[in-house]
């Protein structure tokens, strides 16, 4: 059952977080759409697998095996991730927001030097060369 909350954050997470990192394009309607379709299509295919219909509801695998909403997939995410990276790069490409380009700068800049401001290093006022951090103007 934990490699179902896996498959789950796998689907939902996964390919938001990994293209608004690598992406410029990324938007934000495009991450939650990929969230809300990764989680639930992964929700779906979860309840209509036999992981749910025969290890928690009792059913026997003949019993379902011929039903037409009957998924033979103990873990969805196979499916449900390739799904939400679609949905993800297709929304993306549809829609447009105005200051894309100027956030991933800005995200690209606190992932790679933490969430400091920018500084400018000044020699102390002893002449002996230390540095402290100043407030870029």
């Amino acid at each position: 059952m934990a490699g179902l909350a896996f498959s789950i954050a796998c689907a939902a997470n996964f390919p938001a977080l990994v293209l608004s990192i690598v992406w410029r394009r990324f938007t934000t309607p495009a991450a939650v759409a990929s969230i809300l379709i990764g989680t639930v299509s992964s929700l779906v295919l979860i309840c209509l697998s036999p992981t749910v219909q025969v290890d928690v509801l009792g059913k026997t695998l003949v019993q379902i095996a011929d039903a037409w909403w009957f998924v033979p997939l103990r873990n969805p995410a196979i499916v449900c991730m390739p799904l939400s990276f679609v949905v993800a790069i297709v929304v993306s490409l549809v829609t447009r927001e105005r200051n894309a380009d100027q956030t991933f700068d800005e995200m690209r800049h606190r992932v790679m030097f933490g969430s400091q401001p920018a500084t400018n290093v000044e020699a102390d006022r002893t002449g002996l060369g230390a540095a402290y951090p100043v407030q870029a103007t």
